[in-house]
């Protein structure tokens, strides 16, 4: 099979596990064990790892919090800076996008339904794009929090998050970034763009899965969401995941150094499958901004299908995503895809590939045969 849902998650990566394996056998402490040799090996090899993801955020290593995936880091983003503004500033009022990732937007909901915030969600263009005049205004005396995400997870679109962040700076807000398909595949520097706290995870940058981060700020309020011994400077409590940590941090090595290269080569794979489907199938047509988007993913819609019908069709032999979700026994469109205006029968008909670190020029081209000979199947061509 050919795998392209490397936005959904990516293979660990050799270099990772070999890091990852003597924290599972030999060096198998408790990181927060301070009294005896096995603890303090832990404690190092998870200080290892802050450092190198440091390293690749362009921060202190103290500014980063580790965490059990990015849907957590999001998590305590959200909730811990609303909780830290309940108890000092009295703020309730959060301001974020319909093209964010469920993670946000249902901890935004949470928010709103069961601790009073009140929140705002900004509309998109059809190619994907906020307004920022349009998020200024949207800015009251009493708002905390702007969420926008840096690279969209369905449409690979990339935020103006410079420029979110005068805004916000601006204005005395915070500003949380969700940057989990971003890290690792465009330059992520927080400083450089005034971002407070922002959230990734490991198995999207060939780490293992059941780890993530939240960088946050230093002297940015917040209160956190899980209690139990004041692990992560009081941030985040629980016994770490010392070789997923490991693994995390090894991984943040990896992609510093395949960051510049890996953009170009995969961006020339993109574009000949996407050339190769619009030269041979007719009414292909690529959904939001074809230039300003991360090299790895192509959202495709194509017309004449249904998205599931093709995805079953090459279910064994090329694994793509589609540009919906199933919930209970409905196919849903994509709410990513809707927000930009598409009309419904067009977002069920979408389908998102991305391209990974493994992915060849050979792949791309059967990919792309069994792709166009699948949609002709389906259309009955």
């Amino acid at each position: 099979m050919i795998y392209l849902d490397y936005n959904a998650t990516t293979p660990v990566a050799r270099e990772v596990l070999d890091a990852m394996l003597p924290y599972f056998t030999d060096k198998f402490g408790n990181a927060a064990s301070r009294t005896h040799l096995a603890g303090w090996e832990a404690a190092e090899g998870v200080e290892q790892a802050r450092q190198q993801v440091a390293g690749l955020l362009g921060c202190e290593p103290a500014e980063i919090v580790f965490t059990g995936g990015a849907t957590e880091a999001i998590n305590l983003a959200l909730k811990g800076a609303f909780d830290a503004a309940a108890k000092s500033q009295g703020r309730k009022h959060i301001i974020t996008v319909q093209t964010e990732h469920k993670a946000v937007l249902d901890s935004c909901r949470y928010l709103q339904e069961v601790r009073g915030a009140e929140v705002t969600y900004l509309g998109v263009d059809k190619q994907g794009h906020i307004d920022l005049q349009e998020l200024a205004a949207a800015i009251r005396p009493d708002t905390l929090l702007v969420a926008v995400m840096y690279v969209n997870n369905e449409t690979g679109l990339i935020n103006p998050v410079k420029e979110v962040g005068e805004i916000c700076r601006k204005h005395g807000v915070l500003f949380f970034c969700d940057a989990v398909q971003a890290v690792g595949k465009v330059p992520v520097v927080p400083a450089e763009l005034g971002v407070d706290m922002l959230a990734f995870s490991a198995h999207k940058i060939y780490g293992p899965k059941g780890v993530g981060a939240l960088y946050i700020k230093n002297n940015t309020p917040l209160c956190e969401q899980m209690s139990g011994g004041g692990h992560e400077r009081k941030r985040r409590s629980g016994t770490l995941n010392v070789p997923g940590i490991v693994g995390l941090g090894q991984a943040a090595g990896l992609a510093a150094q395949h960051l510049p290269q890996e953009v170009q080569r995969i961006k020339k794979l993109r574009d000949r499958l996407e050339e190769r489907l619009r030269n041979e199938l007719d009414e292909v047509y690529i959904n939001g901004d074809a230039q300003n988007r991360v090299a790895q993913v192509s959202n495709l819609l194509i017309k004449n299908i249904v998205a599931e019908d093709l995805l079953l069709a090459l279910s064994t032999h090329v694994a793509i995503s589609a540009g919906s979700a199933c919930t209970a026994a409905e196919v849903l469109p994509s709410h990513v895809l809707t927000a930009m205006h598409l009309p419904a029968e067009d977002a069920l008909a979408s389908v998102r590939i991305s391209l990974g670190r493994p992915t060849t020029e050979e792949e791309i081209d059967r990919a792309a045969g069994r792709i166009i000979a699948a949609v002709k199947q389906l259309r009955g061509a």
